[in-house]
């Protein structure tokens, strides 16, 4: 070990002369004692690396502090000489660096960089082509005081092919559906994941899909999606019409909040009955759907199956005809979420109340008199919460599904006389019901209040009880009509529900027996009090 500057060398020294006779006398013994003498010095060497190992973590843990010390005094100047990555085989080099080049590019300091490297580790792991990625702030070359190096090891995915595969029901609807979908990750090393997807319901819904996501391209920052999908929808049950879409979907913009993307899309609607409606049978055919969707979504809330503070908000606009093509369907489609949750403070309760409004109107030539298209009209009803997910004017428990807004009578059928019991003197027996047509004009609201339950497994596994109240209005209005609209009517004709239940949530769904109380619906409502299921996803 060295021994200081300002250390003393021990005693004072002999002199010359007794060194010299003493080194004369002890020559004879020095032979023998030189074996003796190694093997202390090895004992004492092995004895000094035993004191440096225990001092190591002592030593550590006061750099350590000197560390805080000095980061909590102030800023420290420093900034980052070279990045290096280690651990990509397949992902290129650039992809990482553009996705943390910026993050460091502006950091001088210690306490930014330690800010950027957390950034940067979030970036990364965002891309969902990593296991896990470590980041380490190394001291740059010795020539270059106050710079740094970032040391950047990532492990990619061990198997970059996974899927899924799952049995689903709707209640509401009364079917069942089969759901299972590939995804390949990091293809071409670009932070590529193509995806393939499939579901087939039985009696509803059917649908194949396949796309490609991109975090960036070439110069543009943001990430892109292109997704082609070929779906079937029947429809036959609550409107009269079936639809197929062939359609292609490209994401334009999505960073942070906001999401811009085109759609086109080829769209059928048959009626294969022959019982539907006259305002069915108006849109039976072939369209074509051309439109630009913007949507800005924040969610601060705490957890999306059972929040208990926090805000979220959703708004998106639809602009539909970008085109010469007189197939087009030409509309302007408008949309608000708005969720909030408080706590109570006692039994985990907590509050929760939304509200949300939508609007479409069709634009072109004669839209004063024109109706919106069928699927993009507003439809309410159905059993699954309005907690869960941002979804627009959709959801009033206690109704079914599409059983709330207007209805026009489908078309009656002409039988022999005395084939069935209902037929009249003439023949013609009555109209087998109504199609549910959607509206133009729709606004929900909602309150929840959510508790444990006394019993420990419950509050343990999560389960627990909740009352709410729902209402919600839906009406079809043309533009020429609006100028007659009457607010007070349309308040009026509010439906509402209320009731209590339990919840189970899940890692990927929430399910929900409630009892339903119908407090007010119209004529042509379909509501019923008693028990019902309801599954929901995030």
């Amino acid at each position: 070990m060295a021994i200081p500057s300002d250390s003393e060398a021990g005693p004072n020294p002999k002199p010359v002369e007794e060194l010299e006779a003493e080194s004369a006398t002890n020559d004879e013994d020095r032979g023998e004692d030189e074996d003796e003498i190694e093997e202390e010095e090895e004992e004492d060497g092995d004895d000094e690396e035993e004191a440096e190992e225990d001092e190591t973590p002592a030593a550590q843990r006061e750099n350590i502090n000197r560390l805080f010390r000095r980061l909590s005094g102030g800023p420290v100047r420093l900034r980052v000489q070279d990045i290096i990555i280690r651990g990509n085989t397949k992902t290129k080099d650039a992809l990482i660096e553009a996705e943390v080049l910026d993050a460091f590019r502006s950091a001088c300091s210690m306490q930014e960089l330690i800010q950027a490297a957390g950034l940067a580790n979030t970036r990364l792991r965002q891309l969902d082509i990593f296991d896990s990625v470590s980041i380490t702030l190394d001291s740059g070359p010795s020539e270059l005081p106050g710079t740094a190096n970032v040391v950047i090891d990532v492990v990619e995915a061990r198997n970059p092919l996974t899927g899924e595969f799952g049995a689903y029901s709707k209640p509401e609807a009364r079917s069942w559906s089969l759901e299972g979908s590939l995804k390949l990750k990091n293809l071409f090393g670009y932070g590529d994941i193509w995806d393939a997807s499939g579901a087939y319901g039985f009696g509803q819904t059917s649908e194949i899909s396949a796309g490609v996501s991109l975090p960036r391209f070439k110069a543009i920052s943001t990430p892109r999606t292109t997704r082609v999908s070929l779906l079937s929808q029947d429809w036959l049950k609550f409107s009269s019409y079936k639809e197929r879409l062939l359609g292609l979907s490209v994401g334009l913009i999505s960073t942070g909040n906001h999401d811009l993307a085109y759609n086109l899309t080829w769209r059928n609607l048959s009626d294969p009955s022959h019982l539907s409606s006259k305002t069915i049978r108006r849109q039976l055919g072939h369209s074509l759907l051309s439109s630009l969707k913007y949507t800005y979504r924040i969610d601060h809330r705490d957890s999306n199956l059972r929040p208990t503070r926090g805000y979220a908000l959703l708004s998106t606009s639809q602009f539909g005809g970008l085109g010469p093509d007189s197939r087009i369907l030409r509309f302007i489609r408008q949309e608000f979420d708005v969720r909030g949750a408080f706590p109570l403070g006692f039994y985990n309760a907590a509050v929760n109340f939304g509200v949300a409004a939508g609007a479409i109107m069709p634009w072109g030539r004669g839209f004063m008199d024109s109706t919106s298209p069928l699927p993009e009209r507003f439809y309410m009803g159905g059993h699954s919460s309005p907690i869960c997910s941002l979804g627009g004017p959709t959801s009033l428990l206690g109704f079914k599904l599409r059983g709330v807004g207007p209805t026009d009578e489908r078309r009656a059928i002409l039988t022999k006389h005395g084939e069935d019991e209902a037929s009249t003197s003439s023949g013609r027996i009555a109209s087998p019901g109504g199609d549910a047509i959607g509206g133009n004009l729709a606004v929900t609201a909602f309150a929840d209040l959510s508790f444990d339950l006394p019993l420990k497994l419950f509050r343990e596994s999560g389960v627990h009880g909740h009352m709410f109240l729902n209402t919600g209005n839906l009406v079809d209005l043309t533009l020429a009509e609006f100028k007659n609209f009457s607010f007070r009517g349309f308040l009026e004709t509010f439906r509402s529900s209320a009731g209590f239940g339990i919840i189970f949530p899940t890692r990927f769904f929430r399910m929900e027996i409630n009892y339903c109380c119908i407090l007010k619906q119209l004529q042509h409502d379909h509501g019923k009090t008693g028990i019902q299921f309801g599954f929901s996803t995030p």
